[in-house]
């Protein structure tokens, strides 16, 4: 029954609030993921030797790892900075500091190839997102690429690939 004109709408009381949270639950939306609403705090964190807040896996390796080479291919010095996060992987590849493309990488449990797209540069030069494709198979996790050769020759990135995979096997853990 509506109240009459001019007077507010009652409050719903704690069980009705309770039924209409139950109808929206994360679990039903997307199973196993939980979304976080307005008030939640999040997932928990242990704390970590200094006291402070610390996710699981902080601490034990670092947060972000670097590591950079160089190589001479086809003529042409070549650099190389890889940045490893906790669950990612950011590469450069490059003659001069630039960053002209940039492209993503990621593994899904619905399909072997991993899923992959440009997010800056040219669209129709598909380097950087076929190895970042090829990387984030091989380490199984997220894999930025930036691949800003002027050569986009394929014997060349194959070259500028297994040089990759050469670091990687040396210095897994920098991967």
């Amino acid at each position: 029954m509506a109240p009459p004109p001019g007077r507010p709408r009652p409050r719903a009381g704690p069980k009705a609030k309770a039924r209409s949270a139950s109808r929206r639950s994360p679990a039903r939306v997307w199973p196993g993921r939980r979304l976080w609403r307005r008030g939640d705090r999040g997932p928990a964190r242990s704390a970590g030797p200094a006291g402070g807040m610390e996710g699981p896996r902080a601490g034990a390796a670092g947060d972000v790892s670097l590591h950079n080479f160089s190589a001479r291919l086809w003529e042409q010095l070549v650099h190389f900075h890889v940045m490893r996060l906790t669950d990612s992987l950011f590469l450069w590849v490059g003659a001069t500091p630039h960053l002209r493309n940039l492209a993503v990488a990621m593994c899904t449990r619905y399909d072997s190839i991993p899923v992959s797209t440009s997010l800056l540069g040219d669209t129709s030069d598909t380097t950087s997102t076929g190895l970042a494709q090829r990387l984030a198979r091989k380490t199984n996790k997220q894999v930025f690429v930036s691949y800003n050769l002027q050569n986009t020759d394929s014997n060349f990135a194959l070259l500028v690939e297994n040089r990759i995979k050469e670091e990687m096997e040396a210095f897994p853990e920098k991967f």
